[in-house]
């Protein structure tokens, strides 16, 4: 949304200018002008009826002459029109309807009106111009402050800068390898690789959708079946936790977009097993996933086993934590790097399908191709027909079959 503000906000301002621009003109100056100098109007309308009376006296006596050119009648076994006389006729019709709109616009009688629209208008827009003149410097300040370091108030009411986000990001630089590959939700994803110089598994660019499903199923998946997983893909995890939108907000989703290509990971298409119930605590998969560990070590007993996740990092106010993947596959790592085992345009497609390390056959093997569900142009299978009916139905509210 702040992009497309960026780039069509000064288009808005232009065209809204213009409007504003005619609209001052008709409502009021132009009103004004007619309404102080109409005899002197009503004068010139005599002489432009009379001098108009004449050019059509002598309009119908040079038709009246001998040997003037007959109309040009198209009838059957006529020559028709050339398209350059075709053109001058549309020409001549719109220049007309354009005087006479101008001149039912312009008609003595819409004076008044106009006078009393443009004053009230006048009348509102200096009532309330002092709250728009706030609200957007507000918005301009709002839209102008970085998206990963802006104003916050803690409980105390103390006013501070939040910069975890950017520290965050500062540290994997100045504290990982130059190689080091961090998983985390897409989300962050161009921030990790342009702030943190690493690699992320995924970014706003990825628009394969089943990678970001393999992204997903492996955060919401088991600590332990997560991290046999991870370790062939990453060397880091990156979290945001500490409330606000942090990615257990975003859990839910990223569970159902896991159990659209992998199927099993949920009971049901929407993953309702997968949350918090009405006091706030987590269910049974949502306690046992890797994600809500992650972000809740610490807090409410819950702790991360080192032996798969090793933490190393938590930003100044918890907004950020990052954990180092212990036992990292060296053999899948060294395979990701080559070269040679980096397959893009795939035939028929504009994007990069990829290959995942060998070890991940087996798992890359399970997932059934998601266009089956959102591409109306493939034929869907009785499954895929029956996951997205299903699906819809619990969206809507209600139950299993329509319950």
């Amino acid at each position: 949304m702040s992009r497309l503000i960026i780039l069509l906000g000064p288009v808005a301002a232009t065209l809204g200018g213009v409007a504003i621009g005619y609209a001052w003109e008709y409502l009021l100056v132009s009103a004004l002008v007619e309404t102080l100098s109409e005899d002197e109007d009503e004068a010139k309308d005599d002489a432009d009826d009379k001098t108009s009376k004449k050019k059509k006296d002598k309009a119908k006596a040079a038709k009246a002459k001998p040997g003037a050119k007959p109309k040009p009648s198209f009838g059957k076994g006529k020559k028709g029109p050339s398209a350059s006389e075709q053109f001058a006729e549309l020409t001549d019709n719109f220049n007309e309807a354009v005087d006479l709109f101008k001149e039912r616009v312009h008609a003595p009688g819409s004076v008044a009106p106009r006078l009393i629209v443009g004053l009230l208008v006048l009348f509102t827009c200096a009532k309330y111009w002092g709250e728009f003149y706030e609200y957007s410097m507000q918005f301009a300040e709002r839209s102008s402050q970085p998206q990963i370091m802006f104003k916050a108030r803690l409980q105390n009411g103390q006013e501070i800068i939040l910069d975890d986000y950017r520290e965050a990001y500062h540290w994997l630089r100045d504290h990982t390898p130059d190689d080091a590959r961090v998983m985390a939700w897409w989300d962050y994803g161009y921030q990790i690789a342009g702030i943190a110089k690493r690699t992320s598994i995924a970014d706003g660019n990825t628009w394969n959708h089943e990678h970001i499903a393999t992204l997903g199923r492996i955060l919401t998946a088991p600590e332990s079946e997560a991290h046999s997983l991870a370790k062939h893909l990453a060397d880091y995890v990156l979290v945001w936790a500490g409330g606000g939108g942090d990615d257990l907000a975003k859990s839910p989703h990223l569970a159902r977009i896991g159990n659209s290509v992998y199927p099993g990971h949920c009971n049901d298409p929407t993953c309702s097993q997968f949350g918090f119930h009405a006091d706030r605590s987590p269910t049974p998969m949502m306690a046992d996933s890797l994600l809500f560990k992650l972000c809740m070590a610490g807090q409410m007993s819950v702790r991360v086993n080192e032996t798969f996740f090793q933490h190393v990092y938590t930003s100044k106010y918890g907004k950020v934590r990052i954990f180092k993947i212990k036992g990292v596959s060296r053999k899948s790592k060294e395979w990701i790097a080559d070269p040679a085992n980096r397959v893009c345009d795939a035939p028929g497609s504009w994007y990069c399908t990829g290959q995942y390390p060998p070890a991940l056959k087996k798992f890359i093997g399970s997932r059934r191709d998601f266009k089956q569900l959102e591409d109306f142009n493939v034929k869907r299978d009785a499954h895929s027909r029956q996951y997205h009916e299903e699906y819809m139905r619990r969206m809507g509210g209600q139950g299993r079959g329509g319950e």
